[in-house]
């Protein structure tokens, strides 16, 4: 692995940190005021929902790879402020184009695209600037502790977002999501303890170039480098959180019939769960393993579901709201437990020069994977039944964790 000059990561370290927390509070609010956007708002149904999610990950399928290897020839910082910048616009959008009266799902949709763009390019810059700021063997307490972060805005983020819908509407709620990415982008700005190399390869390379550069990160990912057991895996277990983000909100608002303040509540208990999982996640790692933590998050998230789904066999309003926030809650300290593993294994494996291309290589099938169910999803949901698509994804979590309890990486372990 190269070797980077390292500053101490207390200053750095911590306003990326910052940096991270905020904005990923801001959108925790707006995933649940955009689809309340589109079910109450705009009368749309668990299709629409599905084709949303579906616009805002389609950049990966598209543009990850490309992007990645170039995230690989410039320096990182640069580009997470600027695309934090660019978030802040085109969500500012939204609240615009409703108080003017032209809102409509086609134009969320292409707003929602582009900020899957831009959070593409954040998201291949940022995940590759951890391993700059923190040594090989922090990794793992690192991951935990952004996700940890990550975990307190998935509990605060959803309960915020219940109340301001409520008395602001969810057009007008999104506004806070541009605020906070408007405050990532000074935190990581001001950043004065931390340096970073020169590209290990020159900007202008032409067109082959950069298709070489791609291939390298794709065969780095699926190759000899021991990744591609969990990233298949991976993949298999983004389908099943494909179908869980579409029918969730459908599930909740017109089979269980919850309020805009139950579904916040629901979601803020999944982030609790995360919250737990990211603080046990290094005890859990070093007792089973990493591959054994990151086995049992996935049969843990299979489980979760399936107590989602026993929430019509309950009296509906607050007890029905009671059990499937205990199903999120282990779907969410699953989510918290895994995180912090996968990041550690993949990034310990791979070279500074490669992190880009094979982080955004990996994310980029991870959401492709996504790109195609979540459509799929939700119209099997109107067509077939929430319940019925839900007990899908259950199964298909649970593939996901047999995949890895056959395989040798049952027994991996990072220290």
């Amino acid at each position: 692995m190269s070797s980077l000059p390292r500053a101490e990561p207390s200053g750095a370290f911590r306003r990326f940190f910052w940096a991270e927390a905020v904005s990923g509070l801001g959108s925790a609010i707006t995933s649940l005021a955009l689809q309340t956007l589109v079910l109450v708002t705009l009368h749309g149904g668990a299709a629409q929902v599905g084709w949303l999610n579906s616009a805002r990950l389609l950049p990966y399928l598209l543009l990850g790879v490309v992007v990645g290897a170039l995230v690989d020839r410039v320096r990182r910082r640069p580009v997470m402020v600027i695309t934090d910048v660019v978030r802040a616009g085109l969500l500012g959008l939204i609240p615009l184009a409703w108080g003017f009266d032209f809102i409509s799902f086609p134009l969320v949709l292409v707003v929602v695209a582009l900020f899957g763009t831009a959070s593409l390019v954040n998201d291949a810059a940022s995940m590759s600037f951890v391993p700059r700021l923190v040594p090989r063997d922090r990794l793992q307490r690192a991951h935990a502790r952004l996700d940890g972060a990550s975990a307190v805005a998935q509990t605060a983020g959803p309960a915020v977002a219940g109340v301001l819908i409520r008395i602001l509407g969810a057009p007008l709620s999104v506004l806070v999501d541009a605020f906070t990415y408007l405050f990532s982008a000074l935190m990581v700005a001001s950043m004065k303890d931390v340096s970073e190399p020169p590209s290990a390869k020159p900007a202008g390379v032409g067109a082959r170039g950069l298709v070489a550069e791609m291939m390298d990160g794709a065969r780095w990912a699926y190759g000899a480098s021991g990744l591609r057991r969990l990233a298949l895996s991976t993949h298999v277990w983004f389908a099943g959180q494909a179908v869980l983000l579409v029918l969730v909100v459908p599930y909740g608002y017109r089979q269980l019939g919850l309020s805009a303040l139950q579904m916040g509540l629901v979601f803020a208990v999944a982030g609790v769960g995360a919250l737990i999982g990211a603080t046990l996640s290094t005890r859990l790692g070093l007792r089973l393993g990493t591959g054994g933590a990151i086995i049992c998050s996935r049969v843990v998230s299979a489980l979760g579901v399936l107590i989602m789904l026993a929430a019509t066999s309950v009296p509906a309003g607050w007890t029905a709201a009671a059990v499937l926030a205990a199903g999120q809650l282990c779907h969410g300290w699953a989510m918290g437990t895994s995180n912090s593993h996968e990041m550690t294994f993949r990034q310990a494996l791979t070279p500074d020069d490669l992190q880009a291309r094979t982080n955004t290589t990996l994310r980029s099938f991870n959401r492709g994977v996504m790109v195609l169910i979540s459509p799929v999803a939700g119209l099997l949901g109107d067509a077939v039944g929430y319940g019925e698509t839900l007990c899908a994804a259950a199964a298909i979590f649970a593939i996901s964790a047999l995949m890895l309890v056959v395989s040798p990486f049952r027994n991996v372990r990072i220290d």
